[in-house]
């Protein structure tokens, strides 16, 4: 009598899909507790990584929008002291990645308030700008704020929030400077602004351009800030406006770049942290499979017998961990989408002294979802191909003998 044909006992390739999945299904049903509980594990991992990374990306979005509240995206500072360039003033005008910008004098110095009746006197260093009323439009203070900014008249100063209550000068106020070059002036507080970055509400005062320039008995400027319609594009504006002319590009990228550097890093660090959870989950599928092994071996070895192939056993055990991991990254997305809304509506507050802003927005980016669900995906292939694998190499006449 004839030996049977190994490949006569199983139906050809598409019903050998169909058997895969029938015979991963059965057995993903035997075990419905420790599935769960692997897909449990699996979705707690996606849904820190999910709310990790769009925590860390609305509080770089949160620090940046901050700092460009009172901070321009390109300055033009001249090499040498001079008045204003009408023809650098021409080409910004022509400009058309260019939104608005103003002439500007810097200085520092020691701002103080006198004491008065139950007051102490205040004192704290500040970083003093004159500007134009074109100001306005070059920086994005809040409603009400940027008209204070606007109409800035002789003498009159408007102070950062936090260093108002520094030295404890508020509107009406008189507040006096001792600047760079020793010389002193008064100025009358017309109010204070808020970016929210504590950083710049506690080092930044306004004057009027003609104000700061009395102070220092000039009428030279510093020079150029500029509003882009795109901030990103700062770098290239800043060389192509100062390549024939003596001046300097400074965009904000250069003044926080090592902000930017440290929040990039940051956002990699929490990533991979996080991720770890995802793999120790992703443990989770290799054990169950590898105990789901040990248990079916005699199954196993009837079905190589009778002609199943090693791609169809290997088949049948990624399908069973590629269903454990689909599930985990549904509920995980599910789960870290509602923690990310959750803190949209209602934004997890910080103390501002310690962490340049008051409240932690979020930010969810599809390129996150996309890189997180790919890499669990990935990941728990991996760990569901080495039960797979053992599965596969289970020799069917020494396990039925």
């Amino acid at each position: 009598m004839s030996r049977p044909q190994p490949s006569a006992a199983l139906p050809a390739q598409p019903g050998t899909a169909a058997l895969a999945w029938s015979i991963a299904r059965a057995h993903l049903s035997r075990r419905r507790t420790q599935n769960l509980l692997t897909i449990g594990g699996i979705a707690v991992g996606v849904m820190a990584l999910i709310a990790a990374l769009s925590l860390t990306n609305g509080f770089t979005r949160a620090l940046v929008d901050a700092t460009l509240r009172a901070t321009p995206h390109l300055s033009l500072n001249s090499f040498s002291p001079g008045g204003r360039d009408a023809e650098l003033e021409k080409a910004i005008e022509a400009d058309p990645r260019v939104a608005a910008f103003t002439p500007f004098l810097a200085d520092k110095g020691l701002l103080t308030r006198p004491a008065g009746l139950g007051n102490r006197a205040g004192v704290d260093f500040a970083t003093l700008f004159g500007v134009t009323p074109a100001a306005a439009q070059v920086l994005q203070l809040p409603p009400g704020q940027n008209e204070l900014l606007a109409t800035l008249g002789p003498g009159e100063i408007l102070l950062g929030s936090a260093l108002a209550r520094s030295i404890g000068g508020f509107t009406g106020d008189e507040v006096r400077l001792l600047n760079s070059t020793q010389r002193r002036g008064s100025f009358t507080v017309k109010g204070v602004f808020t970016t929210g970055n504590y950083l710049i509400d506690s080092a930044y005062a306004f004057t009027s351009l003609a104000t700061l320039q009395k102070l220092q008995d000039t009428t030279n400027i510093t020079g150029y800030q500029l509003r882009l319609t795109d901030p990103n594009v700062a770098p290239d504006v800043g060389a192509d406006l100062t390549r024939p002319r003596a001046y300097s590009p400074l965009p904000w990228q250069s003044v926080y770049g090592t902000l930017l550097d440290q929040l990039a890093l940051q956002k990699k660090v929490i990533g991979f942290v996080v991720f770890l959870i995802v793999i120790v989950a992703a443990f989770g599928i290799a054990n169950v499979l590898t105990l789901a092994v040990f248990e079916k071996t005699q199954e196993i070895a009837i079905l190589r017998a009778i002609g199943a192939t090693r791609g169809l056993i290997t088949r049948i055990f990624l399908l069973e961990g590629l269903v454990l991991g689909l599930g985990g990254l549904l509920l995980g997305n599910l789960l870290g989408l509602g923690i990310s809304a959750y803190f949209t509506v209602r934004p997890f507050q910080i103390p501002g002294d310690l962490y340049f802003i008051t409240s932690l927005p979020v930010e969810v980016r599809w390129t996150d979802l996309l890189g997180v669900n790919a890499v669990g995906l990935i990941t728990t292939l991996l760990a569901a191909l080495i039960p797979a694998r053992r599965a596969a190499s289970i020799e069917p006449a020494r396990i039925i003998r």
